[in-house]
């Protein structure tokens, strides 16, 4: 048999395979970009010794916030509130992964 009356219907694989697309497609479209970025809990973030820094510099980060520039310490101590140490040294405050220690040669480790 031949024509439109000899075709099956779409398989039980096909219709939950696009019923799955249809479902991540939706949540992409309504999470906010922000719900997928990484952020360290705000109670973890503490400000640090300005005293046992090299600088004093600071920046605002794609969420408005204030930050800390990437910086050595004195006493050669981590920091309060370093999230990673950069390959050239310095303690970085991002609270982003994104851009972390980019103009210091990269992350060599994250705290």
């Amino acid at each position: 048999m031949t024509g439109p009356s000899a075709r099956s219907a779409p398989s039980a694989r096909s219709r939950t395979a696009r019923s799955m697309g249809a479902a991540l497609l939706a949540l992409c479209l309504i999470a906010p970009a922000s719900a997928f970025a990484y952020q360290p809990p705000a109670s973890t973030y503490t400000t640090p010794d300005e005293s046992d820094l090299d600088n004093h510099h600071g920046y605002v980060n794609r969420d408005g916030q204030a930050v800390h520039s990437p910086a050595h310490t004195r006493s050669g101590r981590v920091p309060e509130g370093a999230s990673a140490q950069c390959r050239d040294g310095t303690y970085s405050f991002s609270r982003h992964h994104s851009g972390t220690c980019s103009r210091h040669g990269g992350v060599a480790q994250w705290l």
